[in-house]
């Protein structure tokens, strides 16, 4: 007669169950069985994913080959358009438009927490623009060491591009394209928050200097309170 297989696990919880019983047995003058436990009672086990995750990209490629055309979905959905017909506004009208809509705000809502997988900032032998007097960029080792120092904040820029994504797909779901518009400044900012803060934090000196040089030639001020755009290539 074959002897059925028991999982190490299932031998040590057929163990631990044994060892209760004969605690029960010893300690227990009563005839009375005790009450089976509760089906409710025992504990769900948790599912875990199978295998680690292990980055292909560093996060210069997967903002250029992933997380970028996913938000020019978005992008390009909406906007002014000005040519030698005149000036019009560009929105979804069809099906299929709001079908690149809808593709766009999940790989962005989705796609984004792959940056919370630990992985090189540029590819090998990538500095960025970081090198020089006044370097317009931070180069990899900047950014780690920004990042190890306040990790809450990186993902808080993770969640914030990821709500746009899931305030995008809510969109799609009422077409409505007035709040596709605000959407789309909303994901321009959250992009830009992130880079100001981790790819080029110097270019917020320059856009001051920017409106202090209009403010000497013209006598006006720059609107700061539109976003600046989002280039990652």
């Amino acid at each position: 007669m074959a002897v059925p297989c028991i999982r190490v696990r299932d031998a040590r919880v057929l163990c631990a169950g044994l060892a209760v019983a004969v605690a029960c047995t010893s300690a227990c003058s009563s005839s009375k069985a005790a009450p089976a436990q509760s089906a409710k009672a025992t504990s769900v086990p948790v599912l875990q994913l199978w295998g680690d995750m292990k980055p292909v990209v560093s996060v210069k490629e997967l903002m250029r080959d992933l997380i970028d055309p996913a938000s020019d979905y978005v992008f390009e959905a909406v906007g002014t358009v000005i040519n030698r017909k005149g000036t019009f506004e560009r929105e979804p009208k069809s099906e299929e438009d709001w079908e690149r809509i809808r593709i766009g705000a999940v790989t962005l809502a989705e796609g984004v927490y792959l940056l919370k997988i630990p992985r090189p900032f540029t590819p090998p032998g990538d500095e960025n623009n970081s090198t020089g007097p006044e370097p317009e960029e931070l180069s990899p080792a900047q950014i780690k060491t920004k990042l190890e120092a306040d990790p809450v904040l990186w993902n808080a820029k993770i969640e914030a591009l990821r709500n746009v994504g899931l305030e995008v797909l809510e969109i799609v779901k009422t077409r409505d394209t007035k709040e596709l518009w605000e959407a789309a400044e909303n994901l321009d900012q959250a992009c830009e928050a992130c880079h100001l803060e981790y790819w080029y934090p110097g270019e917020r000196a320059l856009m001051k200097k920017l409106d202090r040089r209009l403010q000497e030639l013209y006598g006006v001020r720059a609107d700061r309170t539109r976003p600046l755009g989002m280039d990652v290539k």
